[in-house]
C-alpha cells in the first residue's frame, strides 16, 4: 500500500485525506498544486492557503457545470459568506451528493481565519 506516499494517489483520495487532517495529504495537495492538478486539488489548495490564486487556475480548468459550481462555492467560503456558501452548496449536493469538498465547506470548512467563532 502507499499511505505513506500520497502523491501516487488519486487526487480525489488524497483530497480525502486532507479535508480528514492528514498532514502529508495537505502537503501533497500544495505539491499538486504547484505544478497544476486537478479542479478539486486546486480549491483544496486554496482553501487551506487561504487565497485566490489556486482558484483562478481551477476556473480556467473548470469545464464541467459541476466544476465550476466548486470553484465558486469556494470563492464564497473565501470571501465569509457562510449563507451564500450554505444555499450554493445545499443545490450543489442535491444534484452531486457524494461531492465531499462541497460537504466539507457547507459545513463551515475553510473559512477565513479569524473570522469569529468560537
Amino acid at each position: 500500500m502507499s499511505d505513506d506516499r500520497p502523491d501516487e494517489e488519486p487526487d480525489d483520495e488524497v483530497v480525502r485525506r486532507a479535508i480528514g487532517g492528514d498532514a502529508a495529504a495537505r502537503a501533497a495537495i500544495g505539491a499538486r498544486a504547484a505544478v497544476g492538478g486537478s479542479v478539486e486539488v486546486l480549491v483544496m489548495a486554496a482553501l487551506l492557503e487561504q487565497g485566490d490564486e489556486h482558484l483562478d487556475a481551477a476556473q480556467a480548468r473548470a469545464t464541467s457545470r459541476s466544476d465550476r459550481q466548486v470553484v465558486a462555492i469556494a470563492r464564497w467560503v473565501l470571501a465569509g459568506d457562510a449563507d451564500r456558501v450554505d444555499a450554493l452548496a445545499r443545490d450543489h449536493l442535491v444534484d452531486h451528493p457524494d461531492s465531499l469538498i462541497v460537504a466539507w465547506m457547507a459545513a463551515g470548512a475553510g473559512r477565513p481565519r479569524g473570522g469569529g467563532g468560537s
